[in-house]
């Protein structure tokens, strides 16, 4: 069975997970991706993606302590996981193929 392939906000989440670590959670994703690339994301469309990549087992997630700044409610905390690494590197790698050869000028 061949594996689905990752869209592009799906590797935007990735990788702001990768450069965040293990205890990665929402709103500094949102400030990763927006740092890195420009792009605004919702905290609808980086919940919404988390939780399509946590079912494709891609992210494993745990929720953290009660914290008072955020009136008591727990964040939480998601982790990539290997084969998000490997897919990742695989999507990297079908881009710069198809780039390959392809004028920057066009």
């Amino acid at each position: 069975m061949a594996r689905e392939t990752l869209g592009e906000f799906e590797q935007l989440v990735l990788l702001a997970c990768l450069r965040l670590g293990p205890d990665a959670y929402v709103v500094p994703i949102i400030g990763e991706i927006a740092a890195r690339t420009g792009r605004s994301a919702s905290h609808a469309a980086v919940y919404v993606a988390l939780k399509r990549l946590e079912k494709k087992g891609l992210v494993s997630s745990r929720m953290g302590e009660p914290v008072a700044e955020r009136g008591g409610r727990s964040k939480r905390h998601f982790e990539v996981l290997p084969d998000a690494v490997e897919q990742l590197r695989a999507a990297r790698d079908a881009l710069l193929s198809m780039w390959d050869g392809v004028e920057a000028g066009r």
